[in-house]
């Protein structure tokens, strides 16, 4: 849904004959060049940046636990999911662009464009993440841990075992 959000067009309008589409990135371009660099380096932040690292840190540390494993980096990569939250704002994203598209209605003909629905999908895919609790991480990785440690107290008996085994 990320990548649909971000590489698809949000919106068509129509206004007088004209039409006119962009997506994020291209709205974000048209801010920096309307010379608004700030509002342009915000949006980019709160709607790429940001959710991109979270989920990207999110993959790093799932994928490795679930292989039953610790990954490098673990404690940093969990502070930087607590760090970058705050500033993930999907939600907020999407709401401004349903007012904005509500109050451009009465200008022009406007078309939701894919985009708006991936963005849509992605805010109610993202709202469980909203529940993060990064205790719940480190018991994961202390089980992990320990799963770990115990299969390693049992390969060198398993190894000890057939070594005695080949001896006989």
């Amino acid at each position: 849904m990320f990548v649909i959000a971000n590489s698809f067009p949000i919106a068509t309008l129509e206004i007088r004959g004209l039409s006119s589409q962009t997506t994020l990135l291209g709205g974000i371009e048209q801010l920096w060049r309307e010379r608004a660099p700030i509002v342009a380096a915000l949006i980019f932040s709160a709607t790429l940046l940001c959710p991109l690292a979270e989920l990207a840190a999110l993959i790093y540390l799932l994928t490795s636990l679930q292989a039953g494993r610790i990954a490098p980096g673990f404690n940093t990569v969990v502070r930087m999911i607590q760090c970058v939250r705050p500033w993930a704002m999907l939600e907020v994203f999407m709401l401004g662009m349903l007012i904005t598209l509500v109050k451009l209605s009465s200008l022009a003909h406007v078309t939701p464009g894919p985009a708006l629905f991936a963005f849509g999908a992605l805010t109610l895919l993202l709202t469980p993440l909203s529940a993060f609790n990064p205790q719940h991480f480190w018991q994961l990785a202390h089980a992990a841990t320990a799963a770990t440690a115990s299969q390693a107290e049992s390969q060198p008996a398993l190894t000890d075992t057939s070594a005695k085994t080949v001896a006989r």
